[in-house]
């Protein structure tokens, strides 16, 4: 699975637990978003303005 931020594959544990999260956007699509990108953008509106 991609980042919908940056387009980089999000890792994923032992267990195919994503080393990222989803995020949510006011339709209910669910967005994957990596580690990194979730470090650098604190809040879910900026995030949410970062998707693609």
């Amino acid at each position: 699975m991609k980042c919908e931020i940056c387009g980089k594959s999000i890792a994923t544990t032992f267990l195919e637990k994503l080393k990222g999260t989803f995020v949510k956007d006011t339709k209910g699509k669910l967005h994957p978003v990596c580690f990194e990108c979730q470090k650098t953008l604190k809040d879910k509106a900026e995030i949410l303005g970062k998707l693609r």
